[in-house]
């Protein structure tokens, strides 16, 4: 019976670790492995919860786990990455070129960077929100962090396996990296109420708008791969705004 109740438990810590691991490589500039092992962080993500439920083990221990390993996973790791993108947006490595230490050269452009950093405050803010809002026990309320998360890390995705000269344009470019680090960290704890991807049960009938959502989004990823996923984020909101009924007074 012990055992049985762990499972859950172990899953998310796997989630946990992934994060560690992904923490490890957004730091020194791997982010495409950061991107991977984000993915398989929120792939643990999912299913803790569901076979928590499965196995009837649902715990207060297991819903703070859960917010912690999410924090490293989708709220530390997406700000690392965007604090890497604005280095290179910038054109100024704050860390390699030594200037921390050294102090020369410093000037109000070389610490654009750590304005991606608001992404992981908004981040725990929004987590722990969550934990204590009694309203977001089917639906969420403001975008939940793996989504934000899989829109970050998509953009160096982007950059390596689809880059055209207008998309680098854009993606790299400082401005919108800032408006963008603005907009997750709102739509991270904006009252927009979302629907939740994690099943309870799998009919179709109560999980329409699930399957629905899912079936697209398999469709945008085959059509435009990773191209697809800040599509699918916007999609994902435009569709819960459409569609969910939740009230959030």
């Amino acid at each position: 019976m012990w055992m049985k109740k762990q499972i859950p438990n172990i899953i998310t810590l796997l989630n946990l670790f992934s994060g560690c691991v992904a923490v490890i490589f957004a730091v020194i500039g791997k982010l495409e492995l950061a991107a991977l092992f984000v993915v398989i962080g929120i792939f643990f993500d999912f299913f803790d919860g569901l076979a928590a439920r499965m196995l009837n083990v649902q715990s207060e221990l297991g819903l703070q786990l859960d917010s912690l390993a999410d924090m490293v996973t989708s709220g530390v790791v997406p700000g690392i990455v965007m604090f890497q993108l604005l280095n290179k947006a910038v054109g100024f490595d704050l860390i390699s070129e030594n200037i921390i230490s050294s102090g020369n050269g410093v000037t109000v452009q070389s610490y654009i960077p750590f304005i991606g950093l608001i992404v992981i405050l908004a981040s725990a803010y929004r987590l722990a929100k969550f934990n204590i809002d009694t309203r977001q026990t089917t639906s969420f309320i403001g975008v939940p962090t793996p989504a934000n998360t899989l829109l970050i890390v998509s953009l160096p995705l982007i950059l390596t396996y689809q880059s055209l000269d207008w998309i680098e344009v854009l993606i790299l470019n400082p401005w919108f990296l800032i408006g963008l680090t603005i907009l997750c960290s709102y739509l991270l704890n904006a009252e927009i109420g979302l629907f939740a991807l994690k099943f309870k049960t799998w009919d179709f009938g109560t999980n329409k708008l699930r399957y629905i959502f899912i079936i697209i989004t398999l469709l945008m990823i085959i059509g435009l791969q990773f191209v697809a996923i800040p599509m699918i984020i916007l999609l994902y909101v435009l569709l819960s705004v459409l569609f969910t009924e939740k009230s959030i007074a």
